[in-house]
């Protein structure tokens, strides 16, 4: 899964003032009414005022932190699988019950690409321990239950967001049955 998405912005999308150091900002990761996949980003005191668009793939909230020159643009437009995980995982990030269903699905696909290993779970059993291949950090995702009900509901916010997957073509020809009339075994 790979989407182009602006990083977060500078300006809240309901006020248009600028963020500063320490804000808590609200993250929106929509479809608008273009079709689009966008990030909208608002003050949490004025989440309120805030008029959501018809679909809502995940929400998130953070503090503000100004970008620092060194840190590469280029690659904070790409957002990957990966890059959405550690985002929502964060632990910085106010926990959204929200976005279980999609953190659980995405730890599954990076574990199955070896980005993240399962390290066991918590103590108390609710959660289960992920590291980080490259950068060694460990994340908490909730325990579920990975049933039918699951996948098909991912599968849905997953149409959503990246739009329907194609139906795999029909076979362009029936098999022609066979005409020739059988063989008979040889005897010896």
């Amino acid at each position: 899964m790979e989407l182009t998405l602006h990083p977060l912005a500078k300006v809240c999308c309901v006020s248009g003032r600028a963020f500063a150091e320490g804000d808590r900002v609200v993250s929106h990761l929509v479809r608008d009414t273009t079709g689009e996949v966008a990030r909208h980003d608002a003050l949490a005191s004025e989440e309120g005022a805030y008029a959501k668009p018809l679909f809502v793939f995940c929400t998130w909230t953070l503090t503000y932190k100004s970008r620092r020159g060194e840190e590469n643009a280029g690659r904070a437009l790409k957002l990957t699988a990966e890059n959405l995980f550690v985002t929502l995982a964060d632990p910085a990030t106010e926990p959204n019950p929200a976005n279980t269903p999609l953190l659980q699905f995405l730890a599954l696909m990076l574990e199955r690409k070896k980005i993240l290993r399962p390290r066991g779970k918590t103590a108390d059993g609710e959660r289960q321990l992920l590291e980080h291949a490259k950068s060694h950090l460990m994340y908490e995702i909730p325990v579920g239950e990975l049933d039918d009900a699951f996948f098909i509901k991912i599968q849905g916010q997953l149409d959503l967001l990246l739009g329907p997957s194609k139906p795999k073509a029909e076979a362009a020809a029936p098999v022609a049955e066979a005409t020739a009339a059988p063989v008979e075994p040889s005897g010896s």
